[in-house]
């Protein structure tokens, strides 16, 4: 398994990370021992983020280290994210805000977002993931 050096490749912010260990906690034992990030096609804007708890690396993933938090990233989604940052918002809409910089594009909800590079790989055109237009 590949082990990035480089921090960049994601962050979390201080409240993002306290939440993910909050909600790890809550987790049956073993069943989260790490955060996967990764970037899937779908969405109005052709790629959709997904986070959750898995029970560990798998062959490839980058594995890092980030505010106490273990975190993959799988080696497709790695260039998507580089430089990423994911905060946790209070408030009525509390949530995980993703701040990424190789965003060319995005969903007015949010939850779907470009990048210059490439084609969106095929997939549901539609507007999905609790986003209303």
């Amino acid at each position: 398994m590949a082990t990035v050096e480089q921090p960049t490749l994601v962050t979390l912010t201080e409240s993002a990370a306290g939440k993910i260990r909050e909600l790890m906690a809550e987790e049956p034992e073993g069943e989260a021992a790490v955060l996967r990030i990764a970037v899937q096609g779908g969405g109005c804007s052709g790629f959709q983020y997904a986070l959750g708890f898995d029970r560990g690396a798998q062959e490839g993933d980058n594995e890092l280290q980030v505010s106490g938090v273990d975190v993959v990233v799988d080696p497709f989604s790695a260039p998507y994210l580089a430089g990423t940052e994911i905060d946790w918002v209070e408030g009525l809409q509390a949530g995980f805000a993703i701040n990424n910089p190789n965003v060319s594009a995005s969903c007015g909800c949010g939850h779907s977002f470009q990048v210059e590079e490439g084609e969106a790989p095929a997939g549901d055109a539609g507007c999905g993931s609790g986003c209303s237009h």
